[in-house]
């Protein structure tokens, strides 16, 4: 019995030492191109796992993750050492930096910027569109941008064009409708500020790790005073 593979259209650069699994598709032409009329570039020694489906026209860096069934569009910038979670969508024009992760079934759509370090729970679902039944829906839409470090809780929404600064944290559940200041802590429908994630501290008195103005210290952050 031969074993099943997976597809790579022409144009297709996969790095050494990655492997990628049975069933995905690597170099998916976009709406009104053709087979190989746009390259994919993929790093070395990652792992592309089965029935992912990658399109043409995006480069992505070193040791990529993907779980099953994830879907990359085109022209979309991924960094290196990041992790996509099984079931997750990045739609087009999308900018990933490094070593950012984005937990199962994450929906990212067009224009979104997640900058360095920065870290999604499952189901986060970032959005675009401020008037999407519009006939002009297409022509104004606005990315969320998620900065360095930042992190966003299970089930969380954040609505088109918000701003979630550095160092932030967003509660598993929270509805974002504005933007959140660096090293804000923001819970609820729609989301407000509780707190500094510098001043969140465990029973052991250890704050949240990497957040701003903090050191590290044996894998913890302590806040410099």
């Amino acid at each position: 019995m031969s074993k099943p593979d997976f597809r790579s259209f022409p144009n297709v650069l996969i790095g050494a030492g990655t492997r990628v699994q049975d069933f995905c598709v690597l170099g998916e032409p976009a709406k009104g191109r053709g087979p190989g009329q746009d390259p994919l570039i993929i790093g070395p020694d990652g792992v592309i796992r089965s029935h992912t489906i990658i399109y043409a026209g995006s480069r992505i860096g070193a040791r990529l993750q993907t779980g099953h069934s994830v879907l990359i569009r085109e022209k979309t910038s991924i960094g290196d050492d990041c992790s996509i979670g099984t079931g997750s969508v990045v739609e087009f024009a999308v900018v990933i930096g490094d070593r950012v992760r984005l937990h199962s079934q994450c929906f990212v759509p067009e224009y979104s910027v997640l900058e360095d370090d920065c870290w999604l729970g499952p189901r986060v679902v970032l959005t675009n569109a401020r008037f999407p039944t519009s006939r002009r829906a297409k022509h104004t839409l606005e990315g969320v941008r998620i900065c360095h470090l930042a992190r966003i809780g299970a089930n969380a929404t954040l609505l088109p064009g918000v701003v979630i600064g550095e160092g932030a944290l967003v509660g598993a559940g929270a509805v974002v409708t504005r933007d959140v200041a660096q090293d804000t802590v923001v819970v609820g429908n729609p989301a407000r500020p509780l707190g500094r994630v510098s001043e969140l501290e465990d029973e052991g008195g250890l704050v949240y790790a990497d957040a701003p103005g903090a050191t590290i210290d044996a894998g913890y952050a302590r806040t410099a005073r």
